[in-house]
């Protein structure tokens, strides 16, 4: 049979039934999470307005099965974090249907936070799962300005509006206010990891320490459900079902790499660090 044959073949005739398959939706979670991506950043960035689409798109398909979550990200905004999650379970309970996670290299801090989204959480027995803490970091240039003779004049209404300014001492009273919206924040994380886990958390001490644990240790801490790639627990448990994947897009500029230089470069440093913090 010619190729022309074969390709004629496969095309259903007129009035003849297609039988459709079912579908499990997969979506792609790589990189920081960060409100905007990085052109210079080979991760990618998750954000809400990045993966908004494909979130729908995961979501829409008529014999759907189950969402698989496939995420690799070390962690990062906060408030994109909760904003993914929370757009997560409404399409999830608007449809109907389990939420899976699958953790890659790493599913820790806001990372982990997304994989909470799902209903049952999977990882590699090498992923780096937790990491549920707070953490910020900036630098002090106040001595490097005295260093040179650059005087620095900054203008300001109300007291505390160039709070940890870097070009100025620190204050410890900015240091206390700092520590406090850290503490308000882990405490906000500890709250969805306890609601979307429930009893199956054990009760270690370290376990919101903002530690990270390789999958069997996470398993046995009740971080996730079992350890296991997404291929082979989606045919396991969805012998049937086609895997379809919804990849976030990249904005156009990221694409093309078009972007303020200076500041491309030291967001790509912060991409890096923020993967760095876990030897990737």
């Amino acid at each position: 049979m010619s190729r022309k044959d074969t390709l004629v073949s496969r095309i259903p005739k007129l009035g003849e039934r297609v039988e459709r398959k079912d579908v499990v939706s997969v979506v792609k979670l790589h990189g920081v999470i960060t409100p905007q991506a990085s052109p210079l950043s080979a991760r990618g960035a998750i954000n809400l307005a990045a993966v908004e689409t494909a979130l729908k798109r995961a979501f829409s398909h008529e014999r759907l099965q189950a969402v698989a979550l496939q995420i690799n990200s070390p962690g990062g905004a906060p408030t994109q974090s909760g904003l993914v999650a929370e757009r997560i379970r409404q399409l999830a309970e608007a449809k109907g249907v389990p939420v899976i996670a699958f953790a890659e290299d790493v599913a820790a801090s806001g990372g982990y936070w997304l994989a909470c989204a799902a209903d049952e959480i999977y990882a590699h027995r090498t992923s780096m799962v937790g990491s549920i803490g707070v953490i910020s970091g900036s630098f002090g240039f106040s001595q490097l300005l005295e260093r040179f003779g650059v005087e620095r004049r900054l203008y300001t209404a109300g007291e505390n509006k160039s709070r940890l300014d870097p070009f100025t001492p620190e204050k410890p009273e900015d240091v206390a206010w700092l520590r406090s919206m850290h503490t308000q924040l882990h405490d906000m994380f500890v709250d969805w990891v306890k609601q979307r886990r429930g009893d199956r958390l054990s009760d270690a001490e370290d376990l919101f320490s903002g530690d990270v644990w390789l999958g069997p240790k996470a398993l046995e801490l009740g971080l996730i459900d079992g350890l296991g790639s997404l291929r082979e627990v989606v045919e396991q448990r969805f012998p049937n079902a086609e895997i379809t994947v919804a990849e976030p897009k990249k904005p156009l500029l990221a694409r093309l790499g078009v972007s303020s230089p200076a500041a491309a470069m030291l967001q790509a440093i912060e991409h890096r660090a923020a993967w760095s913090r876990f030897g990737l």
